[in-house]
C-alpha cells in the first residue's frame, strides 16, 4: 500500500474525530482500511513463508502452519 492511501487513511480517522464523515467518507475509509489489512496479511504470510526453524542440532525447516 502506497504512502497516499495510508495518508488518506490518517486524515479520514482525524476528520472522523473532530466533525465527522459523510456516507461516501465512511465508505471510502472502509475500503481503504480493508486494503490495508489485506497488504498486512499478504506481508505478514510472505515473512512467515521466508522462515526457518533450526534445532538444537541444527535442523532446518520451514515454518508451516498448525494442524488442527
Amino acid at each position: 500500500m502506497d504512502q497516499v492511501k495510508i495518508d488518506r487513511i490518517n486524515e479520514l480517522a482525524r476528520k472522523s474525530k473532530t466533525i465527522g464523515l459523510s456516507a461516501e467518507e465512511k465508505e471510502e475509509q472502509a475500503k481503504l482500511r480493508q486494503e490495508y489489512r489485506d497488504s498486512f496479511k499478504r506481508n505478514l504470510v510472505s515473512i512467515l513463508e521466508s522462515c526457518v526453524i533450526v534445532d538444537e542440532q541444527g535442523n532446518r525447516r520451514k515454518v508451516r502452519a498448525k494442524e488442527d
